[in-house]
């Protein structure tokens, strides 16, 4: 009897021994390491579907940069973007030009186009477009684009012209105007930029669409386009320049009107 009790006597002090020995060898987890994993675990997946990052975008910080679009500074320390530049601005000057037409013209319709512009919410630089497409002339291009804003006939009526039956309200001024704000609009919504909208204005946003997929790139002055797409925006910064500072470019004089905008009048006179 006196052997059986020893017998389990010993059998309970061993147990109690690998319990102690199990014990003293479990790895502690810190409860940091847990709300970690916890947080991670939980943490929302960024936004897919959002809106574009556009990664051109150079705010016109610098006092030294003088050429911007739409308040997007042209990053004129590139050397390639500084020839492109360069070479915009000399095909502009008077020298080449050598005509106040487009002055001219400009003085008479920019006063209907900027408060239009402004009223959809559109920077006033796009009032240049019409400089750049058609010299705001209202003639038809080969490929059919009539009016100051050179509109296709399948765009026009897009965007709420008539086209057809005797009637092209692509040549009306106001309502023209109208329409490519709201084309426009629609452009820097797709692309979140004022400069990638203007190229698209010139190539198609699809077009345009394609390349910024093919190159992995949305910086337009870091694209490879085609010969026009890839100068239009230095044309229309080149145009801003030049009117904003004749006599820089060779235009003598521009006579000032007292605009309620505050703006220069655009009769240039050499």
């Amino acid at each position: 009897m006196t052997k059986r009790h020893l017998i389990t006597c010993s059998v309970i002090v061993l147990m109690v021994i690998i319990s102690a020995f199990n014990i003293c060898g479990t790895k502690a987890v810190p409860t940091s390491n847990i709300s970690n994993v916890k947080a991670e675990s939980t943490a929302k997946k960024p936004v897919e579907n959002g809106p574009r990052i556009s990664t051109f975008i150079y705010k016109n910080t610098d006092a030294v940069n003088d050429y911007s679009f739409a308040n997007e500074a042209v990053p004129i320390n590139d050397a390639s973007v500084k020839r492109k530049m360069k070479r915009s601005l000399q095909m502009h000057s008077f020298k080449c030009v050598q005509s106040n037409i487009l002055q001219s013209k400009a003085d008479k319709l920019f006063p209907i186009i900027e408060p239009i512009l402004k009223a959809y919410g559109i920077p006033d630089d796009f009032k240049y477009i019409p400089l750049v497409e058609s010299g705001l002339c209202e003639g038809t291009s080969v490929k059919g684009a009539r009016g100051l804003w050179q509109f296709m006939p399948g765009t026009a009526r897009t965007y709420g012209l008539k086209v057809g039956h005797g009637i092209d309200e692509r040549l009306n001024i106001r309502k023209s105007t109208g329409a490519a704000c709201k084309y426009i609009k629609e452009l820097y919504v797709e692309f979140n930029s004022w400069t990638l909208a203007a190229a698209a204005y010139n190539n198609g946003s699809i077009k345009l669409e394609k390349v910024i997929n093919k190159q992995n790139e949305d910086n337009y002055f870091r694209m490879h386009l085609n010969r026009e797409t890839g100068a239009y925006v230095y044309n229309l910064i080149a145009m801003k320049a030049i009117i904003t500072q004749p006599k820089k470019y060779g235009y003598n004089y521009y006579k000032i009107d007292d605009l309620s905008h505050g703006t220069l009048d655009l009769l240039a006179v050499n």
